[in-house]
């Protein structure tokens, strides 16, 4: 997914019918009408797990990444930037005759620092089986599924088939819920995915209650009694993480917030890499509190200072 960054005001959005504060699937066409009516734009790599990745890799984690794009210039960009980020990207690019194209979102930010986030999946939606490299799989301590994902056709056979080869090599699976509106597309799937398969859950809070259709608390509660752990993050209230029957939270770093687009994206980067390099629980959450606020300090979602920098400022040894 390549992003396209605009600023506008909540006049805009309620003339062009852009739901505020979410992610809202769009056809080629919509995308070209918001496209051709946006200001000034910004154009860089993007997707929610790309983004997660991108930040793993920043703090020097190795990893792969998973995901379609085509072979025409923005794809070329999107594997270009991945790659120099470290990241290991080997799925074929799709071809030039493909119907679709690669996916891009129009990312809304309003004066709040509110991203409202309008997503042509294009030549993504066609992730597939045969897109995953089984032994690749296996050789992951970690492998971090993305809950927009759930939009593909194939994408729930492709999740399969990760799982089972991650997991019969004794890796473990984490997943983000990613969107409420994700949620109710595909709820009976997430509800399977998080019973039997999943042992790390990444949530916000409106995900983690249209999840379990209940208050805050009693969302958390029934969430922690299906994963190994939980960590849920509830805006400027920081992070709770739940594990062991024990509940931990992590106060929010503040900073002024330009754009909260990748938020929750570096949040998990960085939580997964303090998790791989065996920091407790509670520093994992700091280190992802933190990484999440320099995310939102400027437009667009991946990394612009040294977060290591960051973690030892704040009195953490890395």
């Amino acid at each position: 997914m390549v992003d396209v960054l605009s600023h506008c005001d909540d006049a805009f959005l309620a003339e062009n019918g852009v739901e505020k504060g979410i992610m809202q699937l769009i056809d080629q066409a919509r995308g070209v009408e918001l496209y051709d009516k946006v200001g000034l734009a910004t154009e860089m790599s993007g997707g929610s797990a790309a983004n997660t990745i991108a930040g793993f890799a920043h703090l020097g984690g190795a990893a792969a990444y998973v995901g379609k794009v085509k072979d025409d210039q923005l794809g070329r960009i999107f594997a270009h930037d991945l790659r120099a980020q470290g990241v290991t990207y080997e799925v074929p690019l799709a071809s030039k005759d493909h119907a679709q194209e690669t996916g891009r979102c129009i990312v809304l930010v309003t004066p709040d620092g509110e991203r409202s986030m309008n997503t042509y999946l294009g030549v993504t939606e066609h992730l597939s089986p045969d897109d995953i490299d089984e032994a690749m799989m296996a050789e992951a301590e970690w492998i971090f599924l993305e809950g927009y994902r759930f939009d593909g056709p194939e994408s729930h056979e492709a999740f399969a088939k990760a799982i089972k080869a991650a997991k019969g090599a004794g890796g473990k699976v984490a997943l983000t819920l990613s969107d409420p509106f994700c949620i109710d597309r595909h709820h009976a799937a997430f509800a399977r995915m998080i019973r039997d398969d999943v042992d790390l859950l990444f949530a916000n809070r409106a995900e983690i209650e249209a999840m379990y259709d209940s208050d805050f608390d009693s969302a958390l509660e029934k969430a922690a009694a299906e994963v190994e752990t939980l960590v849920c993050t509830e805006s400027a209230h920081g992070a709770h993480i739940l594990a062991g029957g024990a509940r931990l939270h992590c106060p929010v770093v503040p900073t002024r917030v330009v754009d909260a687009t990748g938020a929750g994206d570096l949040f998990a980067g960085a939580f997964l890499w303090g998790l791989v390099e065996g920091y407790d629980l509670e520093t994992c959450g700091t280190m992802a509190n933190i990484a999440g606020s320099e995310v939102i300090s400027h437009l667009g979602a991946r990394v612009e200072a040294d977060l290591k920098a960051k973690f030892r400022a704040f009195g953490l040894a890395v």
